[in-house]
């Protein structure tokens, strides 16, 4: 196994990794500055508003982007599977 093949990899995994958190993760950002903004726009401080708000955001960009992630995560280990043999045969 080359030192390069298995940096390809783990880079791969990172990017991965990185494509499929961006959704939740810009959501949940996005949704938190708005409701920051209005909470000290009316000084209403309650973490609830913040809180639920925030999880219903995540679920529903999780119910748009679900079928996009796992189709990349399904494309990324069918990859992974197919370098195996050059993997173990150092070919």
């Amino acid at each position: 196994m080359d030192t390069n093949a298995v940096l390809d990899i783990g880079l791969q995994g990172i990017l991965i990794a990185g494509k499929l958190s961006a959704p939740i993760l810009i959501t949940a950002l996005v949704v938190g500055f708005a409701i920051s903004l209005l909470q000290s726009i009316t000084q209403i401080q309650e973490v609830t508003l913040s809180f639920v708000p925030k999880a219903i955001a995540v679920a529903v960009a999780l119910i748009i982007s679900g079928h996009w992630m796992i189709s990349e995560m399904v494309s990324f280990t069918e990859m992974l599977f197919a370098k195996i043999p050059g993997l173990i045969g150092g070919g």
